[in-house]
């Protein structure tokens, strides 16, 4: 069969969900039997999402590869358990730097090179390539922004051109809003009719219509959008608030949105098996849990003006809610910025009545000191923590200073002329900074670690079946985002004065997971990788699960 794309665009505003409907697709037709390759396209001008600020656009998602990618990439590798790979995303600054540097390298012949059609044809190449890498079926793409911004417009004229070219084998799928104003109480189409009559002005029809809003949408209106805008009534997709994201999939099928792409691409299902029961039994399990277990997350990404954005530590949020619900329990978070504990806003006795207390990732001086506070608080009075990153090297800095006696104990990131940096950059990374190649500092993506015998940390990988009760192997693999290390000077010091490495690098000069022995606190660990971006809803993650078993010991102890 030929290859199939189904293009994702979003209307009326930002934030709409494409990203929850993109992988919602992705995982209905995997369910029917159909490889799928999910791709994101950001229309940003940074070639990759490295370098963008959480608070501003959300978590950074890094790939296997190590590629720095948008969140919603998190997204589809969660919902449709699969392993992304650098042609999987895509930005305007990474086309525009392709087209440009081919240009300056003679590779358009002394044509004159313009935003049509080597802009959208490069963006064609990829999306191609990407189908080709991935062998699918069937590819459905995101494109970032709204119907209406500029900075979106080449995209959605290269996917016109591949319809035009493609008859049959290209959907559009347009993910509207439908607002109901308070003082009118009334759900409106017109915002969507506009959003809508934009997108023709392009030369593009949606083929289908994704109706988001606060309610379920209702067949007068149903009927309403498909007569203004051109669609079949059973193309306008109720999609209403609801309170897991994981139900989308399940309420999709419902409407058999799933049967009518499939029809509108020639396609019959590949599998009549309900492969979408595990899913179901997952969403069961999220309604099913109603005890709920406290959790404190104590960042430094929250503050955006008066709102709280939790959306920087996305996938920290969700493998929580993956490891609770596969225990039977309902996670409650609770946001603290670092910053208040710093500035006397808040004190650390806060924490007290907390079951456990995660710190995610993150860079920069900003809440350090709130944020060791909180650490020496979790270890001195037993309750679950779990560092990671960041909280692992804060972890180590406060074991260094209160622990070890090490008073000045600090990170280069922080003080590069502290005397004691028991975390520190590795000397051949010293060399680029000191040139300014910032990129190619940082560690970014899969790299293996040797576990230690006897170890909380060996234990919850064993107990997940992803290491074997017996034999030999005590290999993992992570992904990382990170520039600073535990200084190897000081790792015989930590580890005399009791602090266990229980995962380093295969040479043995990285240290990978820090812990306390069970015997000297309940749950005290932090990892140098970010496990949260391989937790999948019917694959928690091993150590977050190993946190929550021990978070539950101490919510039975708070009763």
């Amino acid at each position: 069969m030929k290859h199939k794309y189904i293009f994702v665009i979003g209307g009326v505003m930002s934030g709409v969900g494409k990203g929850v409907t993109t992988s919602s697709i992705g995982k209905i037709l995997q369910a029917k039997g159909f490889k799928v390759n999910p791709v994101k396209i950001d229309p940003y001008l940074n070639v990759d999402a490295g370098t963008m600020n959480p608070t501003e656009h959300g978590e950074v998602f890094v790939l296997g590869s190590g590629m720095e990618c948008d969140q919603d990439m998190g997204n589809y590798e969660r919902f449709m358990d699969v392993n992304l790979g650098n042609a999987d995303y895509m930005t305007s600054g990474m086309v525009y730097k392709h087209v440009i540097e081919k240009e300056r390298n003679l590779g358009y012949s002394g044509k004159c090179v313009e935003a049509i059609p080597h802009i959208t044809g490069e963006i064609k190449r990829r999306l191609e390539e990407s189908a080709k890498k991935s062998k699918s079926d069937i590819s459905v793409i995101e494109i970032g922004g709204t119907v209406g911004d500029y900075q979106n417009i080449m995209f959605i004229e290269a996917a016109r051109v591949m319809a035009l070219k493609n008859p049959g084998d290209v959907l559009f799928i347009l993910v509207s809003y439908l607002p109901v104003p308070g003082t009118l109480g009334e759900m409106k189409t017109k915002p969507t009719q506009n959003s809508i009559r934009m997108l023709n002005s392009y030369g593009v029809q949606p083929n289908f219509i994704i109706a988001r809003g606060p309610y379920p949408l209702d067949e007068r209106r149903k009927e309403k959008i498909a007569i203004s805008c051109s669609v079949p009534t059973e193309h306008v997709i109720s999609a209403p608030d609801i309170e897991s994201i994981y139900d989308v999939p399940l309420n999709f099928e419902k409407e058999k949105f799933g049967t009518i792409v499939l029809k509108s691409l020639n396609l019959k299902a590949k599998s009549r098996a309900d492969n979408l029961a595990p899913w179901r039994k997952f969403v069961q399990k999220i309604k099913s849990s109603k005890e709920e277990v406290n959790i404190a997350v104590v960042g430094k990404y929250f503050d955006t003006g008066d709102f709280v954005l939790s959306d920087a530590y996305i996938s920290v949020i969700e493998a929580v809610k993956f490891s609770a619900y596969s225990l039977g329990k309902k996670p409650k978070l609770t946001w603290f910025n670092s910053k208040d504990i710093e500035k006397g806003q808040m004190s650390v006795e806060e924490f007290g009545k907390y079951d456990g207390i995660i710190v995610p990732g993150g860079f920069g001086e900003s809440g350090i000191e709130g944020l060791i506070s909180t650490i020496q608080y979790a270890r001195e009075n037993k309750i679950p923590y779990f560092g990671l990153c960041y909280g692992m090297q804060l972890l180590v800095i406060e074991y260094a200073r209160n622990v070890l006696g090490i008073k000045d104990a600090n990170t280069s990131e922080i003080d590069p002329n502290a005397k004691n940096l028991v975390i520190d950059i590795m000397p051949e990374q010293k060399k680029l900074i000191a040139e300014g190649k910032y990129g190619a500092t940082m560690r970014l993506g899969s790299y293996p670690a040797h576990l230690r015998k006897d170890s909380i940390a060996l234990e919850a990988y064993v107990s997940a079946g992803v290491l074997p009760k017996e034999g030999v192997k005590r290999e993992i693999s992570e992904r990382h985002r990170h520039r600073y290390e535990v200084n190897p000077k000081y790792h015989i010091r930590f580890t005399e004065g009791g602090l266990v490495f229980s995962g380093v690098s295969p040479d043995r000069r990285l240290m990978e997971i820090a812990e306390l022995p069970r015997d000297k606190h309940p749950f005290f660990l932090g990892t140098q990788f970010h496990p949260e971006f391989q937790a999948h809803p019917l694959s928690p993650h091993p150590l977050f699960t190993a946190f929550f078993k021990a978070v539950i010991e101490k919510s039975k102890k708070n009763e």
